[in-house]
C-alpha cells in the first residue's frame, strides 16, 4: 500500500520561508505525477505544484515565482520550498500522488497524504 508523509509544516510571519516534504513509501510498480495541494478554512481544496516524471512542472498562479517543487528520486521525496509567504497561504497542504503511465496493475489512480498545517502571520 503506497504511503505518503508530509512534514516540514509551522507557523512562520509573512515574507518568511518553509520547506514541506512529503516521503513516498511502498511504492514498487506505480509511477506518479506528483502534486501539492492546500485548503484553507471554509475554502475548497486547490491545486498549488505538480512535478511528473520526467521533471516537467507546473504552478497555480497564486505561487509562482514564490513556490518550487523538485524531487529527490534517490530519497523517493517531493519538496515544495515555499518563499515569501503570506496570510493567504495559510492552509492545510496536502501531498498527492497521481498514477502515471507504466504503472503496476494494483497501483490505484491517486493517493494523498494526511496534510501538513501552514500558518502565516502578518
Amino acid at each position: 500500500q503506497v504511503q505518503l508523509v508530509e512534514s516540514g509544516g509551522g507557523s512562520v510571519e509573512a515574507g518568511g520561508s518553509l520547506r514541506l516534504s512529503c516521503a513516498v513509501s511502498d511504492y514498487t510498480d506505480c509511477r506518479f505525477t506528483m502534486n501539492w495541494y492546500r485548503q484553507a478554512p471554509g475554502k475548497e481544496r486547490e491545486f498549488v505544484s505538480a512535478i511528473s516524471s520526467d521533471a516537467s512542472t507546473s504552478y497555480a498562479d497564486s505561487v509562482k515565482g514564490r513556490f518550487t517543487i523538485s524531487q529527490d528520486n534517490a530519497k523517493n521525496t517531493v519538496y515544495l520550498q515555499m518563499n515569501s509567504l503570506k496570510p493567504e497561504d495559510t492552509a492545510m497542504y496536502y501531498c498527492k500522488a497521481d498514477r502515471a503511465a507504466f504503472s503496476g496493475y494494483f497501483c490505484r489512480n491517486y493517493y494523498w497524504g494526511q496534510g501538513t498545517q501552514v500558518t502565516v502571520s502578518s
